[in-house]
């Protein structure tokens, strides 16, 4: 493995999350925590027409859990919450070493170094999670 497990792209991220204040009014929340590290991150949703509409995040998480949601946040509007359950089986897949491919969420290479590193998984997970389950429960 080269590349190092935070690097300073990974910091600016993680330092970097858009919609990161939490919706007034949302249509569901959800929260994930990942019990090996204690990182933690709270998604509120609001769907319009089967898509995200607009969502809200409290990311207390190590520096790949932030970059992880990070990379979410920015791409997540406008999905369908089947698409957003996808890219959470997709990005669970290539962490367990079942997948090569992480074309399908821009800007996840970033994190591929991490995939050596299992007690990391739960953490990169936790906003992909989330955001899936507070769509899903939306659109119910």
């Amino acid at each position: 493995m080269s590349a190092p497990l935070y690097n300073k792209d990974i910091l600016r991220l993680a330092a970097s999350i858009p919609h990161h204040q939490r919706l007034p009014d949302p249509q569901a929340s959800v929260e994930r925590r990942s019990p090996t590290c204690g990182s933690r991150v709270t998604v509120d949703v609001k769907m319009a027409d089967g898509r995200l509409a607009d969502m809200g995040l409290d990311v207390k998480a190590c520096a790949l859990g932030q970059a992880s949601a990070a990379l979410m946040a920015a791409q997540a509007i406008g999905m369908s919450a089947d698409e957003l359950a996808d890219a959470r089986d997709r990005l669970t897949a290539y962490l367990a070493g079942e997948s090569d491919d992480l074309d399908f969420w821009p800007g996840l290479a970033i994190l591929a170094p991490a995939r050596g590193y299992p007690a990391r998984h739960a953490s990169i997970r936790l906003g992909f999670e989330a955001i899936a389950e507070a769509a899903r429960m939306a659109d119910a």
